[in-house]
């Protein structure tokens, strides 16, 4: 006799929802990674103005030149300030997606137990049935002699 959970379809769906959870956290943390890195850029770059400048300041650049490099860095800062917003919502998104795979993970444990205890009660079924045929032979036999 062969066990049968007449809910597997929906343990089967509950391991199907937090293998998906698993997919959007990843994608969600990559986001994240790539906000992060394309931050760290614009902060590199804004360095290398920021030397630009006091190299030019130094070797005697035009003011237009100066200013030119001013605004260029008051762009990149702002281009920073909307990197990090970007990087805020990133990690919002990061936060849900693991939140909803903590629920996730928990509704497919509770499924998976509540499959186990039927298949102990199948198993303690099918021993008590064994047993009881084993029993029946026995005194069969028993009687026979």
């Amino acid at each position: 006799m062969r066990f049968r959970y007449k809910l597997q379809k929906i343990v089967d769906l509950k391991s199907n929802q937090k293998e998906q959870a698993e997919w959007l956290l990843t994608g969600a943390l990559s986001k994240l990674k790539l906000e992060e890195q394309s931050l760290e850029e614009l902060i590199m770059t804004r360095c290398s103005v920021e030397d630009a400048i006091s190299v030019g300041a130094s070797s005697g650049i035009s003011a237009s030149e100066l200013i030119m490099l001013e605004q260029y860095i008051q762009h990149i800062d702002m281009l920073i300030a909307q990197k990090k917003e970007s990087i805020r919502q990133a990690q919002q998104e990061v936060d849900d997606k693991s939140e909803h795979l903590v629920a996730a993970m928990k509704d497919e444990k509770i499924w998976m137990k509540a499959r186990e205890r039927s298949l102990q009660t199948f198993r303690a079924a099918f021993l008590r049935q064994e047993q009881a045929i084993l029993d029946e032979t026995a005194i069969t036999r028993f009687g026979k002699s």
